[in-house]
């Protein structure tokens, strides 16, 4: 069963309010699949986005539970054509259908800016993903929008991020932390022992679960940036929010939030959003 529901900032209990001056970003959460808990994430990411950013969230949930969620804006080739920017979210390794991976890439490569979270980076894979791909493989489609390529993950241990890029304004003035119990996904790129994003991608956090340091495995970019395709489409990605304690958690909220601003180019320098693209609460 598919849900669509759509937030408006004044309906949130938190006060809210679009800014009249300014209209608000058209954002899509296009969320569901394994392994998570999406039933309650969706709304934790919607309204803690609308907490942030003078937004409107639809979401599009899937309440497949299996690794093949299906979403049916998908068959339709301009499926993006009417949002700012698009929040994937899904759980889907095994969804393999090309048209479907084409009508999700092309609508990115056309210019609709993306941010991608945590199981995101396991879905749409093809060809021999636990295998270093390069960027100008057929397989590598959805790697080239995510800026790197990753294939599995570990026990669920606390993870510690640590901003690499502290002047980046996604990330500026935010503080090292600790995660709860969460998934760190390696970089395939990264096991032999250097950090290796796509050429586009710019690392901004990287995470470290245990003790000893095993680069792209135990040791790896959590948090990046992305330019995909001949028109440079920004994309922000982080493989953290497993959890719903993480999901909900203010320090991630807070990042994802500006991502999601400087894929639109709302983000000033000092990490803040543009005027009229902060949400206010009504005094």
């Amino acid at each position: 069963m598919m849900k669509k529901l759509l937030y408006t900032c004044c309906a949130l209990a938190s006060g809210v309010f679009a800014h009249a001056e300014v209209k608000p970003l058209k954002v899509l959460l296009v969320i569901g699949g394994c392994c998570h808990d999406y039933s309650k994430q969706q709304f934790i990411i919607a309204e803690g986005m609308q907490a942030r950013v003078n937004c409107e969230v639809k979401i599009e949930y899937s309440a497949d539970g299996s690794t093949k969620p299906q979403f049916a804006i998908y068959q339709d080739a301009g499926w993006a054509k009417a949002y700012d920017v698009v929040i994937h979210d899904e759980c889907a390794a095994d969804v393999t259908d090309q048209k479907v991976i084409d009508n999700i890439i092309n609508a990115h490569k056309d210019g609709v800016p993306a941010v991608n979270l945590h199981c995101a980076m396991h879905s749409y894979r093809k060809g021999n993903f636990r295998a270093p791909m390069q960027p100008d493989a057929p397989e590598a489609a959805w790697f080239n929008l995510l800026g790197l390529q990753s294939s599995r993950h570990g026990a669920q241990k606390p993870i510690a991020v640590a901003f690499t890029d502290k002047e980046h304004p996604i990330v500026k003035g935010m503080a090292d932390w600790t995660t709860v119990n969460e998934e760190l996904y390696n970089n395939v790129h990264g096991i032999e022992g250097n950090f290796k994003t796509w050429p586009t991608a710019h690392p901004l956090a990287e995470g470290k679960q245990d003790a000893g340091d095993k680069p792209g495995d135990n040791h790896a970019v959590v948090a990046w940036t992305n330019e995909f395709g001949a028109k440079k489409t920004k994309i922000f990605s982080t493989t953290l929010g497993h959890n719903n304690d993480t999901v909900a958690d203010a320090r991630f909220l807070d990042m994802v939030s500006r991502g999601l601003l400087w894929t639109c180019g709302k983000l000033d320098k000092d990490g803040k959003a543009l005027p009229g693209y902060e949400a206010k609460k009504v005094k």
